[in-house]
């Protein structure tokens, strides 16, 4: 019995809905509300298809960042070996420093130097 009342109840409330629903399409100022709800539905459209082509860019933004980044890492790499052969470079030439000052305290003949 409770199941038929359920029904019953059921029934009544889609008719009032029904009910409402037509009182508020002959309402002064319907068409005008429902350009406006369309107008609004047009545009949440056009709205999440750009939303979804910014997760497009956001993506391809990320893939961009981490290959500049595996880029820069990298060169830092080649970089420090490079550096450690210039370092080598340093101690060579700075090796030659040391063998001209000696020269020249010896009492060998003096280079003019330049500002150094």
């Amino acid at each position: 019995m409770a199941h038929g009342a359920q029904k019953d109840l059921l029934g009544r409330l889609a008719d009032a809905s029904e009910d409402a629903l037509q009182r508020i399409a002959t309402a002064p100022g319907a068409d005008k509300f429902m350009g406006a709800i369309a107008g609004m539905r047009d545009q949440m459209d056009q709205l999440s298809r750009r939303v979804r082509g910014m997760e497009d860019l956001e993506r391809r933004l990320r893939d961009l960042e981490r290959k500049v980044e595996d880029l820069s890492s990298e060169r830092r790499s080649t970089s420090s070996t490079s550096g450690s052969s210039s370092a080598t470079a340093r101690k060579t030439s700075s090796s030659a420093r040391k063998k001209t000052t000696s020269s020249r305290k010896s009492g060998t003949k003096r280079k003019s130097s330049g500002s150094s």
